[in-house]
């Protein structure tokens, strides 16, 4: 089983002719606008930071985060630069990130930490679902919205595909979107009543085991009553956001984003009953690690990990603050979900009309 994330290393050279032609799409745009030079926007860019000094209007700011693991996204970070720069828009970037881009692409440079998105408009990412995870801790610190350009594989959670780059380029730059809120939820890890760790999750809580030999005991507890025990690889708690991600390849169901719910997905039970549950947003759940076991490990949207000793309890509510994701057209979550999975329609007439 494996969890959805951007390669670090190596380049699919069908992903890159992909990316390539929206590289093209996006500087054809920026010369129309800028003249055609990286330098030149830098001189528009400075230009509009100077008439917000003079007092013409705040300036638009937007922080950039991009999987430059892969060379045709620093390319693609390039376009969009100019692009937003021509239109009078400043770019903040990452200080990790930074030495792999041109200097011109940006204004100033932040470390990834709350502070990073804050007086910002959004956060803007190139890449796949990992790097918009990555983007929405730093997002939904600032409480800023988060719009994804897919440059991975399947993308679920982006609102744009490499092809669409330039339309939702111009959607940010004519402020032509929609916010919506996704549900998340607040992670506590304890043991003998001593705090480990709290974090959050967009996609899901999962509690594992430390290693592959091994099976991990674990009693599933909701609302402060006993559900079952048994032994597994892990047990997921996931939000109808993540019930297309790790909870998807769990076995769990796909919940439409719209619906606020938990959801509690074993992975690999030996027990009769090991089905996946839906409970109520207002829930408590709790996955006890057997104190007479072995450890665990508790991971937050396959990004931050906590060790757990035998006898460690995980909590997972629904969290106090949402993510906000920017929207850039209608259409209903079937449609995205047909459209993702290359779903087989094949045969559908639609209601009968009378």
């Amino acid at each position: 089983m494996t969890r959805g994330g951007d390669a670090v290393t190596g380049n699919d050279p069908t992903e890159d002719a992909v990316v390539g032609d929206a590289v093209a799409e996006v500087a054809a745009v920026g010369d129309d606008l800028a003249g055609g030079s990286v330098a030149e926007v830098a001189g528009v860019e400075a230009a509009v930071t100077a008439g917000a000094a003079a007092g013409d209007g705040p300036t638009r700011e937007i922080l950039l985060v991009v999987h430059t693991g892969r060379r045709s996204n620093v390319s693609v970070a390039q376009g969009v630069a100019q692009r937003f720069a021509a239109a009078g828009v400043r770019l903040r970037v990452l200080k990790d990130e930074a030495p792999d881009l041109d200097p011109t692409c940006y204004a100033q440079v932040v470390t990834a930490d709350d502070t990073a998105a804050e007086g910002t408009e959004l956060v803007f990412v190139l890449g796949g679902d990992g790097t918009l995870l990555r983007a929405a801790e730093l997002a939904r610190a600032a409480g800023v919205p988060v719009l994804g350009v897919n440059l991975g594989r399947v993308g679920f959670l982006a609102e744009a595909d490499s092809d669409k780059l330039a339309e939702a380029i111009n959607h940010v730059i004519d402020r032509s979107y929609e916010v919506e809120e996704r549900m998340t939820v607040d992670i506590t890890a304890s043991v003998d009543g001593r705090v480990l760790e709290s974090t959050w999750a967009l996609n899901e809580a999962s509690v594992e085991k430390s290693s592959r030999e091994r099976i991990l005991d674990v009693v599933v507890e909701v609302d402060g009553r006993p559900v079952s025990a048994f032994g597994c690889d892990g047990v997921l708690v996931a939000t109808p956001t993540g019930s297309t991600a790790y909870a998807f390849s769990a076995g769990g169901p796909v919940v439409w984003p719209d619906v606020q719910a938990l959801l509690v997905v074993p992975s690999n039970a030996h027990a009769l009953f090991a089905r996946p549950l839906v409970v109520s947003p207002a829930s408590v759940v709790a996955l006890e690690v057997d104190p007479g076991g072995h450890p665990a490990v508790l991971c937050a949207d396959g990004r931050r990990t906590v060790e757990l000793p035998p006898g460690a309890r995980v909590e997972v509510v629904g969290g106090s603050t949402p993510l906000r994701l920017v929207r850039l057209r209608e259409g209903p979550f079937t449609d995205r979900l047909v459209e993702k999975f290359s779903l087989p329609v094949q045969g559908w007439r639609g209601p009968w009309v009378g």
